[in-house]
C-alpha cells in the first residue's frame, strides 16, 4: 500500500533556498509534463494593471475636470481600494467569496523568513497545501448535506481520497513580515465523470503589495485507499466541481466587464481634460 501511494505521489522536490540571489523552484521534467500550462499564462494581461489604473485616476485629479468628474474619480478610487482582490483574482477566474477562500488574510509569521529577510520558499508550498485542504472541505457546504462527510474524508486515508501527484511553484516577489496573505484555488480544467485526477491553480495574494507573491500549479490524483489504486471522482463530486468551474468562468466575465468599464471611464476623463 505505502509503495503504491509513494509511486503516485511522484518525486516532487521542494528546495529550501539558502542565501542566494536566485528565487526560483527547481522542478523535474516529469513534474512540468504532468502539470498543464495555466490558462493565465496564455493571456496578455498586464500584471500591474490595477496599480496603473489607480495611478491614472489619481493623476486625473490634477487635470482640469468638472467638479462632478472629481467626485466620480474619487468614487472609482474608493471602489478599487475596497474591491482590489475581487477584481484582481476574479479577472483570473478565482472565486473570492469568504466561504471559498482557502486562507483568508492569514498572518505571515516572523519565523517564516529566512536569512535574506524574506519568506522562505518552502512556506509558499505549505500555504498552498493548507489552502487546498480548506478549499476542498469548503466544497461540502455547496453540495448536498448528506455528502458532507465524504467531502471531509477526501483529506484522509479512509476510502476515496486526494493525493498531490506534483506541484510547481512560480515565485512573483519576495514577501516579508509583517503581511497578510490570502490563498485562493481554482480548477484549471473541467472534470468529467471519468476523471481520476484534476488540476488546480493556487495564488497567494499579499495584502501589503496587493498582488500575487506566488502561484502553484497542482496535479491532484483521486485514490481509493481500500482498493489501493486510482479511482474516478464520485458523481456528486463531479457535479459540484463542474458547477464550481462554471461559476469561475462566470465571475471571470463579470470581473472583465467591470475592469473594462473602469478603464473606459478613466479614458473618458483624460479625453475630457484634453479637450477642455
Amino acid at each position: 500500500m505505502k509503495s503504491t501511494v509513494s509511486k503516485i505521489r511522484g518525486n516532487v522536490a521542494i528546495y529550501a533556498m539558502r542565501p542566494s540571489s536566485v528565487r526560483s523552484l527547481t522542478t523535474t521534467a516529469r513534474l512540468r509534463a504532468a502539470t498543464p500550462p495555466p490558462a493565465s499564462e496564455n493571456g496578455a494581461v498586464n500584471s500591474r494593471w490595477l496599480s496603473d489604473l489607480q495611478k491614472r485616476l489619481k493623476q486625473s485629479l490634477s487635470l482640469k475636470i468638472a467638479p462632478k468628474r472629481v467626485d466620480e474619480v474619487k468614487e472609482r478610487l474608493a471602489y478599487l481600494d475596497k474591491n482590489w482582490l475581487e477584481l484582481l483574482a476574479g479577472r483570473e477566474g478565482y472565486l473570492v467569496d469568504p466561504e471559498r477562500r482557502g486562507l483568508d488574510r492569514h498572518m505571515v509569521q516572523w519565523g517564516d523568513m529566512d536569512m535574506m529577510g524574506h519568506v522562505n520558499n518552502v512556506i509558499y508550498n505549505r500555504l498552498a497545501e493548507s489552502g487546498r485542504v480548506n478549499w476542498t472541505r469548503n466544497l461540502a457546504q455547496f453540495s448536498d448535506p448528506k455528502y458532507q462527510q465524504e467531502w471531509f474524508d477526501l483529506m484522509s486515508p479512509k476510502s476515496i481520497g486526494l493525493i498531490l501527484a506534483s506541484i510547481r511553484t512560480d515565485f512573483k516577489f519576495p514577501m516579508t513580515f509583517p503581511d497578510r496573505v490570502t490563498v485562493l484555488h481554482k480548477l484549471v480544467t473541467k472534470p468529467d465523470y471519468s476523471s481520476d485526477r484534476f488540476y488546480l491553480e493556487a495564488v497567494m495574494y499579499s495584502e501589503q503589495q496587493r498582488r500575487p507573491a506566488a502561484k502553484c500549479f497542482e496535479d491532484i490524483v483521486v485514490y481509493d485507499y481500500r482498493a489501493a489504486k486510482k479511482a474516478p471522482l464520485k458523481p456528486f463530486m463531479v457535479d459540484e466541481l463542474q458547477a464550481t468551474y462554471d461559476l469561475q468562468e462566470q465571475r471571470k466575465k463579470e470581473a472583465e466587464k467591470k475592469v473594462a468599464e473602469l478603464q473606459a471611464f478613466v479614458e473618458q476623463v483624460e479625453d475630457s481634460a484634453g479637450a477642455a
